[in-house]
């Protein structure tokens, strides 16, 4: 038996949008075709947008539910996946094709409004009559990409390759694949979404066309980490600066240079608050310095020396008992 989304993101049916969300999150780190060296990674991150796709819109998620919950209903009416050899596992695909461009979906059941009525038999016909009959509004679609943290502090116009399903002139489904050049403003929060307004699935029957929803995601590197407004960046010292207090440059984010005073006795980890100097949102974040100590390797007898008379001065510490 096929997991459930639930499943396949390791959540439980209560859990919150936000522990949702880091379950996608923590997943898609590890199966990301682009990163991952597992040989099932493209499969099990296709299994994985769809589930988040699902359980992370309310409408969708509550539907999904009531299908786990009347099985029997879903199957007799043949709505399950697969009717009339429609197969929706090929719309979920996420990474950067050659040219650098983010691509992706990842649009769950997108013509699930209309039932089972792609290739249903009588049903189909049905069906056919009454969208004749009405217009639909396309529904909305949403995608995340990741972007440089440095993005933040001044925004960038980025182009991104979309397959998107949708309906042709016969109300037929087919996929349609499109480029975008999409403007990210500076002051993008972490999680934040971009609306393209009618660049969703496409409407029927003069319905209009839905919107596309684009979630802003910074990429954590080695130096920096993004939450919210807030950038948490790692500043190296050298052992004099953190004990005896000493007014470093350092080189923000934003690349911008400004003279910062280490205080005395300072620690790894220590972290220095920049009021304001986050992300430039409404609200301005926080630049948090987090300092890490490095201490500089021996190449020769006179460092030597150094260390070891540093190491007299200090005869009396005992830093396993400090």
């Amino acid at each position: 038996m096929p997991k459930s989304h639930y499943e396949t993101l390791g959540v439980n049916r209560n859990a919150t949008p936000d522990q949702i969300k880091k379950a996608y999150r923590k997943l898609a780190r590890k199966y990301h075709p682009d990163v991952s060296k597992e040989t099932d990674a493209e499969e099990k991150m296709q299994a994985i947008n769809v589930a988040y796709d699902t359980l992370s819109h309310e409408e969708k998620k509550t539907e999904y539910d009531f299908q786990l919950d009347h099985p029997e209903a879903f199957y007799q009416s043949g709505a399950h996946t697969g009717t009339g050899g429609f197969d929706q596992s090929n719309f979920y695909r996420q990474g950067f094709n050659q040219q650098g461009h983010s691509e992706f979906s990842g649009f769950e059941d997108l013509f699930g409004r209309f039932g089972s009525g792609f290739g249903g038999g009588n049903y189909h016909y049905q069906n056919q009559q009454r969208q004749q009959q009405r217009s639909y509004q396309g529904e909305d679609q949403h995608a995340s990409i990741e972007v440089d943290p440095e993005i933040a502090y001044h925004g960038t116009t980025q182009h991104i390759t979309l397959q998107i399903p949708t309906l042709n002139a016969y109300g037929e489904p087919e996929v349609q694949r499109k480029t975008l050049q999409v403007k990210i403003p500076k002051g993008m929060k972490e999680g934040q979404s971009i609306r393209l307004t009618g660049q969703g699935q496409s409407g029927v029957n003069g319905g209009k066309n839905g919107d596309l929803y684009i979630e802003i995601h910074y990429k954590d590197t080695a130096r920096i980490r993004v939450e919210g407004a807030d950038i948490y960046y790692t500043v190296n010292v050298s052992p004099w600066e953190a004990a005896l207090g000493q007014s470093i440059e350092i080189q923000t984010p934003e690349s911008t240079k400004l003279q910062v005073n280490v205080p005395k006795n300072a620690k790894t980890g220590q972290q220095l608050r920049l009021k304001d100097k986050g992300i430039p949102s409404k609200i301005p974040g926080h630049l948090y310095l987090v300092l890490n100590i490095v201490y500089p390797t021996v190449h020769n007898e006179h460092e030597q020396r150094a260390y070891q008379a540093f190491a007299d001065s200090f005869s009396n510490f005992k830093p396993r008992n400090a």
